[in-house]
C-alpha cells in the first residue's frame, strides 16, 4: 500500500524534526491526561511498549504504574512466527535490546500476562485517524495481538500524528481512544 508508506514516512520525518524540549513538554501533557482517565485509574494491569527515539515518552508511565502498584506488561515478539505476548516487568533491568533496537522483557526473568489480564493496552503507532485506525511500524504484531484482546486500547500521539484518513485493511482493528497534547479523541462513536 503505497499511500500507507507515504503517510508513514511523512509523519516519521515530522517526528524526527521535533525538538527535545517540545517532545518532553508534550509527552508530559499526554501522560497527565492519561493519568486522569478512569481507564488508567481503574486498571490493575497495563500493557505498554518502551518508547524509543521520537515516540511519545512512556518511561514516566512505567514509573507511575510501579508507584501505584499496577502491573506493567511489555510485549515480547517472536519474529519466527510474527506473534507477540506480554510479559510482566518490575524494573527496566528486566529488559534487553533485541532486533531493531527494541527493548523487550528477558524471558527467564519475567512472567506471561494473558490478553484477558491486561485491563488497558497502550497501542503504539506512527499515525492515526479520528476513527482510531493506525499505521504502525509495518510488522503487524499489534494487529494480530488485538484480535485476541477485548479490553480498552489507547494510543498516545502528538497532535500532528493524527491524519485525515488512514488506509485500512480488513484485519485492522482501531484503537478506542487517542490522547494528544491537545485533546482526548473518543474513537468508539
Amino acid at each position: 500500500m503505497e499511500k500507507k508508506f507515504e503517510i508513514r514516512n511523512e509523519v516519521k520525518r515530522m517526528l524526527k524534526n521535533m525538538g527535545h524540549e517540545l517532545h518532553a513538554e508534550w509527552s508530559n501533557k499526554i501522560a497527565e491526561t492519561l493519568f486522569e482517565t478512569d481507564y488508567w485509574q481503574e486498571a490493575n494491569t497495563i500493557g505498554l511498549t518502551v518508547s524509543k527515539d521520537f515516540e511519545v515518552d512512556t518511561k514516566s508511565l512505567f514509573f507511575r504504574c510501579w508507584q501505584e502498584k499496577k502491573k506493567t506488561a511489555v510485549p515480547k515478539c517472536d519474529p519466527n512466527i510474527k506473534e507477540m505476548e506480554f510479559r510482566e516487568i518490575k524494573s527496566f533491568d528486566q529488559l534487553e535490546n533485541v532486533y531493531l533496537d527494541l527493548q523487550e522483557p528477558i524471558f527467564e526473568q519475567t512472567t506471561l500476562i494473558t490478553p484477558k489480564e491486561i485491563d488497558l493496552l497502550i497501542v503504539p503507532g506512527i499515525c492515526f485517524d479520528r476513527r482510531g485506525h493506525r499505521i504502525g511500524y509495518g510488522g503487524g504484531y499489534f494487529d494480530r495481538y488485538l484480535h485476541k484482546y477485548a479490553n480498552v486500547t489507547i494510543a498516545l500521539a502528538f497532535s500532528f500524528q493524527i491524519v485525515e484518513e488512514v488506509p485500512i485493511e480488513s484485519h485492522d482493528i482501531p484503537v478506542d481512544i487517542i490522547i494528544t497534547e491537545k485533546e482526548l479523541v473518543e474513537c468508539r462513536k
